[in-house]
């Protein structure tokens, strides 16, 4: 009995390994996920906060602005507690330009 639980440990193990790899597949190489983390505040329900300066720093900075989009497609953010809906909506809150739009 502890050599199948082993084996079933194992299969859930890989079969977790393999479906972060395809959600991280969906992303474009320079966008993280935990680029994003300093944002989260702003972007978790129920009551999402202003963003603050480190977050809209954060933003400023880099190509996190490009990666938005591809973050709200991303089947990973919900289990992390950020609602895609308000990401795309940070750079507004920021001051600061978006770079394309999002497909709402």
């Amino acid at each position: 009995m502890r050599i199948s639980s082993m084996v079933a440990l194992s299969i859930m193990a890989l079969t977790l390994g393999s479906v972060l790899h395809g959600c991280m597949a969906e992303l474009p190489p320079k966008c993280k996920i935990g680029d994003l983390l300093p944002c989260k505040p702003a972007v978790t329900l129920p009551n999402p906060l202003p963003p603050s300066e480190v977050c809209c720093s954060v933003l400023s900075k880099g190509d996190l602005l490009k990666c938005l989009c591809p973050f709200k497609e991303s089947p990973l953010l919900p289990s992390m507690g950020i609602d895609p809906n308000l990401v795309v909506l940070l750079p507004k809150k920021c001051h600061l330009p978006q770079p394309y739009i999002c497909l709402l």
